[in-house]
């Protein structure tokens, strides 16, 4: 792992094991918004894309009700219902003592990231460089938050890895031309359905990358 230089990684599901959070953030804003909760598949299936895509893709034309009322329940519960991984805070140390240089890169707005990163405790010196929804106007499986990274880091593609548990995560680190590596530990999405994107590493835990 040595030639790796940048370790960048998503949010949700990677850092974050925020399964039970975001689940209870859309069937609350589901019921109240549409009357009606989609099964927790569905809403599975949207994790790692955009907030505004998934409502749209839930609630069409009352997309942003739907929006605003998961955004005020989610932010109110992460104290109570966001949870972190074994082992991603010694994985975040090791490779910043051997002399990686870190990022996360991620499709949720800031305010909620920020919210996340102080609720987990993640020690913000570890990171370089953090992109959030707002940085980029494209976002996964587009791969314009790696690539504006990269740019950020004056770094090479060939440098960098992206570590995440989604489809999407994959296909942006195959577009951006980056390494990409599977998590297998976040549990959203079925395993077959990441290795079918052809990740260039498989990492069942924390203790698995770059050890």
């Amino acid at each position: 792992m040595s030639d790796h230089s940048v370790w960048l990684f998503d949010f949700d599901g990677t850092l974050a094991d925020s399964e039970a959070l975001i689940l209870a953030s859309f069937r609350y804003a589901a019921q109240r918004v549409l009357g009606t909760v989609p099964d927790d598949d569905v809403l599975r299936a949207g994790i790692g894309l955009t907030l505004e895509q998934q409502a749209r893709n839930l609630a069409g034309e009352r997309a942003e009700e739907l929006f605003e009322v998961y955004v005020a329940h989610n932010q109110a519960a992460h104290a109570e219902l966001l949870a972190g991984f074994d082992g991603v805070p010694e994985m975040l140390r090791r490779l910043h003592a051997g002399g990686a240089r870190l990022g996360i890169v991620t499709a949720k707005i800031r305010s909620t990231l920020e919210l996340g990163i102080d609720c987990l405790r993640l020690e913000r010196s570890l990171f370089d460089v953090i992109v959030a929804k707002e940085d980029t106007a494209a976002h996964k499986p587009d791969p314009a938050p790696l690539l504006f990274a990269l740019r950020e880091l004056s770094a090479e593609p060939g440098a960098a890895v992206y570590v995440g548990d989604s489809p999407f995560d994959l296909r942006a680190a195959h577009g951006a031309g980056v390494t990409a590596a599977a998590a297998m530990w976040g549990d959203i999405f079925p395993r077959e359905q990441l290795l079918a994107e052809l990740p260039d590493l498989v990492f069942e835990s924390p203790g698995e990358v770059a050890a």
